[in-house]
């Protein structure tokens, strides 16, 4: 498994927002090839970025998502970046341990 952690980092006033545009968009990503599953996570403390992590089959299967017409579609109108305090940041990882 491939899992990629998208960290960003959202202004509080923007927040309900950003979680209606994951919303809005919910079972778009599931129909891309090597998709396994998304979770968005919300940071508990004060100044702590949001966590989309991604699952996927393989990193070839991310990939092809992030080459693909959906995810231009997926991500054509952002939020501004007024919303944002500061640059997301993508981690990616490989599975080497799941219980």
């Amino acid at each position: 498994m491939y899992i990629v952690a998208n960290r960003i980092p959202v202004s509080v006033d923007w927040q309900d927002e950003f979680e209606n545009r994951f919303r809005q968009r919910v079972g778009q990503i599931d129909k891309q090839a090597g998709f396994v599953s998304m979770q968005i996570l919300k940071p508990i403390s004060e100044g702590a970025p949001y966590v989309v992590f991604t699952t996927w089959q393989d990193e070839a299967a991310f990939e092809a998502w992030i080459h693909s017409e959906d995810f231009k579609l997926s991500h054509q109108h952002p939020l501004p970046k007024e919303a944002f305090t500061g640059r997301p940041m993508i981690e990616k990882h490989q599975v080497v341990i799941s219980t």
